[in-house]
Formats: structure tokens, sequence, C-alpha cells
């Protein structure tokens, strides 16, 4: 079988090959049977994690494959509910997922998230609260903000007393990519 990705070298650590082959053939069996009941959400697939292994596949290669898999299926998620509710109602349920975010847009900044426990570090709370500043400006005056620019976010790490809970963000963060996919 021809492998999917390139590999990284004999001393670099790479996914592992048989867990990414595993997933890209469930995947691709998944987006060729559409509406089989195990079919994958772009959700499903932002989720997707392997392990590392030296000489493994690149993880930037297969990354980038996650992306535009997560990217097709939310597409045809859309294009389902468009097809059989139209535009105005698919506007709807975004607007509606939407208005889930905003508590925490609205939140002071530096008080958005929890804090990580004592004493463990987590993503610098002036560099979210800048994330949160550009989503807001992205609702409320249309500034440009795509699922590309949230996915790319790296965040400084930091002591709990000047941080947020890195897990709750990370949620946080893939419900806003799923909106910015559907208007995509």
């Amino acid at each position: 079988m021809a492998e999917l990705f390139p590999r990284v070298g004999a001393f670099t650590l790479g996914y592992r090959t048989p867990e990414v082959d595993e997933y890209f053939g469930r995947a691709r069996d998944a987006y060729e049977q559409p509406g089989r009941a195990d079919e994958l959400a772009a959700i499903d697939v932002r989720r997707a994690s392997f392990d590392l292994k030296r000489g493994g596949y690149s993880t930037a290669a297969v990354d980038s494959a996650l992306d535009r898999l997560e990217v097709a299926f939310a597409v045809r998620v859309r294009e389902r509910y468009v097809k059989q509710h139209g535009q105005d109602a698919w506007m709807a349920e975004l607007a509606e997922r939407a208005q889930a975010l905003y508590p925490r847009l609205r939140r002071p900044a530096g008080e958005r998230f929890a804090a990580p426990p004592t004493f463990r570090t987590g993503y610098d709370r002036s560099e979210v609260d800048a994330v949160l500043n550009r989503l807001t400006a992205f609702f409320d005056q249309g500034r440009p903000l795509t699922a590309e620019d949230v996915r790319a976010l790296t965040f400084t790490r930091r002591r709990s007393w000047s941080a947020y809970e890195e897990r709750v963000v990370d949620a946080y963060l893939a419900r806003t990519v799923d909106i910015l996919l559907g208007i995509a």
C-alpha cells in the first residue's frame, strides 16, 4: 500500500503511520458514503489525534490534510442543511450557535475563563483576550476572521495567576471554528 503522507527522518518524531492510515481510511469511507451511522463530523476531524513515533508521518502534512478534511465535512453539512431548509435557515442556525459564544465575549478581559489549578500553566490571558476581542469585532463589526486564523493560533504558556485553563479555551475556540466554517 502506498503511504499517504511523507515520513520524517528516522530520529524525528512523526505521527504513527498505522493510526493515521486507519483514521484516513475510515474518513474516506465516511466521506464517500454519506448518511452512514458512523459518519464523521467536522468536530470529529478536529479532535483527531495520533501518537508520536520516530520516523512517522510528517505532522505538518497530516495536520494540513486534517484541516482540508474538516472543511470538506463542514461544507457537506452546510450544503445538506441549505438544500433541506434554505440559506436563510442556515444563517439563522449559525446566528443561534454564535449567540452561545457571546456570554464570554461580554465578560471583562482577564475574567473570560477560569484559571488553571494552582501551580499549573495555561494560556496567557492577555493573548486569549486579544483573540476574543477579534471575535467580537468579527461578530459586531464584520471585521475579517477565518477558521484558518483561529486554527493557527498559539498561545504563550503562563503560570495559573496570569493564565486561562487550556481545555476550556480550546473547546470555546473549537465552537468558534465550527461557526466560521459554516459561514465560509
